[in-house]
């Protein structure tokens, strides 16, 4: 077994499902793997085969193509259809000198195939190989969670302490505007702007993560009309109080999207907050909803009369954590996050995002989502 390899497994014995109707083959194999320190769980149809791999998950399994009963193709589909079995690497091992039946075993789950009669050494490189990538990849993922666990505990615990920190800073702020000098004041006023840019990065690195693990539940009948109206209603106060006027145009009756309602509204919060955000004082935002002529998709376009993206921008525009060349109006907190996480959303839903060319400055967004019923 090469050093890598033994030093990924560190001590532990792979298990090998080895699946042939000839018993001979399986004790060839068995007796060249485990010199190696593989253990051999055999197996003589494809039956037999699911039986072992629904008791014990194996590490990797050698199929033979050619079996009465069950052949190797439909045994390596169920195998893969059963849970925990899904990234078993399957390899195949056949007589048959057909390259259809090659691709059809890839096709059907293999990641590898070897011929009968094999080549000692080919064989034992090949599962080397493929015990080293799966055991890689099994790694990886385990350290991908505890990273994903631990940003998560952090981001939750600094979520709590910026928020205690606000509300002071705040209430510092507004108890003591009139015994503070100048200089004080302004230091008050920067305790406060800080703490609620750092809670907002906070909260959109806790949305972003919820996005990157969620599993979007069954698309729903849903009115765009209705589902933009409310959004509009929610940032109608934080546009007033930059003098912002945000026009709804809507057709008057029932615009029927496929969608998932949370990440719907988290979308719409993220477009027209970032309308607001970006627009001069007194400036309007228009947001437009309807149908396209195919009539089998709807849309939400949000335009503002803000500074635009420019080119340099746009290729990076829905990145997370980007930082583009415009900058809020007002000083509102930008993560660089809100973008890539709506773009992702709109995705998960069978829709798009996109910002779309406005012609005569400013931004425009269209978010496109399936009518309800065309999946």
């Amino acid at each position: 077994m090469p050093a890598t390899l033994a030093k990924i497994l560190r001590g532990r014995k792979p298990t090998v499902l080895v699946v042939d109707d000839q018993e001979r083959n399986i004790q060839l194999v068995g007796t060249l793997l485990q010199l190696f320190n593989y253990e051999i769980v055999p197996a003589t149809s494809g039956e037999q085969a699911l039986k072992r791999v629904a008791s014990r998950v194996p590490d990797l399994i050698l199929l033979d193509v050619l079996m009465p009963g069950m052949g190797g193709l439909e045994a390596c589909r169920q195998i893969k259809a059963t849970p925990g079995c899904e990234d078993v690497p399957i390899l195949f091992l056949s007589a048959a000198d057909d390259k259809n039946l090659v691709v059809e075993g890839l096709e059907s789950g293999g990641v590898d195939y070897v011929a009968k009669p094999f080549n000692k050494a080919e064989l034992l490189s090949r599962v080397n190989t493929h015990i080293l990538l799966k055991f890689t990849r099994d790694q990886l993922r385990i350290l991908a969670a505890d990273k994903d666990e631990l940003l998560g505990m952090l981001a939750h615990d600094l979520k709590n302490h910026l928020s205690g920190m606000q509300l002071s800073a705040q209430l510092l702020r507004d108890r003591s505007a009139a015994v503070l000098d100048d200089k004080s004041r302004q230091l008050v006023e920067n305790m406060a702007d800080s703490t609620t840019k750092l809670l907002s990065f906070v909260k959109e690195l806790l949305a972003n993560a919820s996005v990157e693990h969620a599993a979007m539940t069954e698309p729903q009948r849903i009115n765009l009309v209705d589902h933009t109206t409310m959004a509009v209603r929610r940032y109608r106060e934080a546009a007033a109080q930059k003098q912002i006027l945000i026009n709804l145009h809507e057709p008057g009756h029932e615009v029927a999207a496929s969608a998932d309602s949370e990440g719907l509204s988290r979308i719409l919060d993220n477009l027209i907050s970032n309308a607001v955000k970006f627009s001069p004082p007194g400036e309007r935002v228009a947001v437009t909803v309807g149908a396209n002529d195919d009539e089998e998709t709807t849309f939400v376009e949000v335009r503002d009369d803000g500074p635009g993206i420019p080119a340099v921008d746009r290729e990076k525009l829905f990145r997370r954590y980007a930082r583009l060349t415009a900058r809020p109006t007002a000083g509102e907190p930008s993560s660089g996050l809100g973008l890539s996480i709506a773009k992702r959303l709109a995705e998960m839903m069978k829709g798009d995002l996109v910002c779309e060319p406005p012609g005569d400055g400013g931004a425009v967004f269209r978010l496109r989502l399936p009518a309800a019923g065309r999946n």
